[in-house]
């Protein structure tokens, strides 16, 4: 009688414990914490590129269970930000709790941080000036494999939606310093490059694609140096003309004025890619040069070659 008495006690406590367990292991994975990271490609800087986040960048987290193609409006994460510190870890603003820990859960991400109106054509409007340069670098993330609390932390890859765009100039001989000129030299001073372009657009994050929208407006180019710019652009179809306005020359011979080139096709501007337009410019002719236009992924997109700029009233 005591045996049995005894071994039911004993079963009692392995259940006790084993519930124990269960919860502890429920306590300890209820909260969501995630890791990022910039694909195989680099974050967008006025100088440069970088490969991974820096310590203050931000994001907004969405989660949500159910149909993984379509992003819910039963949220189990709302547009969370979460903020990456000096330890290398992304803290959230708010607690980020799985509704059940043995349901799978969906992910949606964005960098820099923004409130997102909607998940399929959500507004974006571009400012590509140097000031604004990281802002408006915006990145998605979508981690759709079905995740559970116990798949902690949740793994997010960044994508760049913009693309990106750099014009490389060189110059012909015709502009030179003094009067009479003491030394040619090959390279006039530039003082604006401008691309017309638009710069609004919606953004469907699940699919990850941009549709341009608004007017075509003059979109301004930032100075890397004298002969080589850049910027940001939305992703788009009909950009074809940069225009070059040169400034502080010597007006005996090269002179100053505004140049245009305007390609023959479509200057090709896509979501993570950088185009890169190499243009001779002469004081009667641009003409791209022989590496022409470019294009490679972000850590490098069409090459444009041997186009020419021209001044309008040559046209």
């Amino acid at each position: 009688m005591n045996t049995m008495k005894n071994i039911a006690v004993a079963a009692l406590g392995i259940l006790a414990l084993a519930s124990c367990n269960k919860s502890n292991v429920a306590e300890g994975s209820r909260f969501i914490t995630v890791e990022a990271r910039i694909g195989d490609m680099t974050k967008a800087t006025y100088d440069g590129n970088k490969s991974s986040f820096e310590a203050d960048d931000n994001l907004s987290l969405f989660a949500w269970t159910g149909d993984k193609t379509a992003i819910s409006k039963d949220l189990v994460v709302d547009n969370v930000t979460n903020t990456l510190g000096e330890d290398g870890k992304w803290t959230p603003e708010t607690q980020m709790l799985w509704a059940d820990v043995d349901i799978p859960h969906y992910f949606m991400a964005v960098s820099p941080a923004r409130k997102v109106k909607s998940f399929t054509a959500d507004p974006f409007a571009l400012n590509p000036s140097a000031a604004k340069y990281q802002e408006s670098d915006l990145l998605i993330a979508i981690n759709d494999s079905g995740l559970k609390a116990g798949d902690n932390p949740v793994q997010l890859t960044f994508e760049h939606a913009m693309a990106k765009l750099n014009v490389n100039l060189k110059f012909r001989n015709q502009w030179t310093e003094g009067n009479p000129p003491a030394t040619p030299v090959t390279e006039a001073k530039v003082d604006t490059l401008e691309v017309i372009a638009r710069t609004g657009a919606t953004i469907d994050y699940i699919h990850k694609t941009i549709s341009a929208t608004g007017p075509d407006a003059v979109v301004g180019m930032n100075r890397v140096a004298n002969a080589s710019w850049t910027t940001l652009m939305v992703p788009q179809e009909g950009v074809r003309i940069v225009t070059i306005k040169l400034k502080g020359n010597d007006e005996w011979l090269g002179g100053n004025g505004t140049y245009k080139f305007t390609h023959s096709a479509d200057i090709p501007l896509q979501s993570g890619k950088i185009t890169t337009v190499n243009l001779i410019v002469g004081r009667d002719q641009i003409t791209l040069d022989k590496d022409g236009i470019t294009i490679t992924d972000w850590a490098a997109g069409e090459v444009i070659n041997n186009g020419e700029a021209q001044i309008p009233e040559l046209i």
